[in-house]
């Protein structure tokens, strides 16, 4: 990998690690159509490593306050005493399916499914489930219904968007994105369901990238241009991560997803078409 490609994936990867659109998916299709090899799902879960600080950093003031009350509860004997504290064990049983499938599933997620025949079919498949999420949000709001904001997130909200977080497994579905539909098929308020989406993500993209970096040590350290390169991938992953969670978060407050439906079914479309003429290698 050189500089140059370095830099441009950890663009990508924070730009498309926060947005419904599937940092996988872009980080397999954009080396494909540059022709460059694909730095596969290691470097994903490593260069993760710089979106989940963009995370830690931005939703500091949570995660303290969420973190405090789960040591506090322990301590106290009364671990669900707080509302955030069940906030905590509530992300904690929110990421046990994405750890049990990550595991049974480990070689396919690694290989086969990253096909782009998987991807661009992931693209189009939940870009059709988010555009129903929306109808279903758009008509509660027609009749007058109220959306669930971040306290009224319960047991029922969190075990059901923790599975469905594991469909993110599938490059080209996309973690926030299937969080995020997930959410407001659950009635929640697209502020929320981002917010909720990105700290649910935390156990998970912290123990895939420590899991990555004891796999693949060796191989990254094998060179100082190795090293050099994964390490600014990271860091300008967690630079434009950080601007990309300012951004959906306010986009969502008065927008929709639909701008994010469209694209995935842009590329999916285009991906499909591009390796059926045969100028890209499924």
């Amino acid at each position: 990998m050189t500089l140059i490609e370095a830099i441009t994936l950890g663009i990508v990867q924070g730009l498309t690690e926060f947005l419904p659109i599937s940092s996988s998916a872009h980080l397999r299709i954009v080396p494909a159509l540059a022709g460059w090899s694909d730095p596969g799902a290691a470097f994903s879960a490593i260069v993760q490593i710089g979106t989940l600080v963009a995370v830690l950093i931005y939703f500091r003031r949570d995660i303290f306050s969420i973190a405090g009350a789960v040591i506090k509860g322990i301590l106290r004997g009364k671990p669900l005493e707080s509302r955030e504290a069940k906030m905590g064990w509530m992300i904690a049983a929110g990421t046990i399916p994405i750890v049990v499938l990550g595991l049974l599933f480990k070689t396919e997620i690694e290989t086969s499914l990253r096909s782009l025949y998987w991807i661009s079919g992931a693209l189009i498949g939940l870009a059709l489930v988010l555009s129903l999420a929306e109808a279903k949000i758009r008509k509660r709001l027609e009749s007058d219904l109220p959306l669930k904001s971040m306290d009224r997130i319960g047991w029922k909200e969190a075990l059901l968007i923790g599975l469905a977080q594991s469909i993110a497994l599938i490059p080209g579905s996309s973690r926030s994105g299937v969080t995020i539909t997930g959410g407001l098929l659950l009635n929640l308020d697209r502020a929320t369901a981002a917010r909720f989406s990105f700290l649910l993500s935390l156990p998970s993209v912290f123990a895939a990238g420590v899991y990555q970096l004891y796999k693949t040590c060796d191989i990254i350290t094998a060179s100082p241009e190795n090293l050099s390169n994964i390490l600014i991938a990271t860091v300008v992953a967690g630079l434009v991560g950080y601007a990309s969670i300012a951004f959906l978060l306010n986009y969502l407050k008065n927008h929709t997803t639909t701008i994010f439906i469209l694209y995935r079914l842009a590329a999916g479309i285009g991906v499909l078409m591009l390796v059926a003429s045969g100028q890209l290698l499924p």
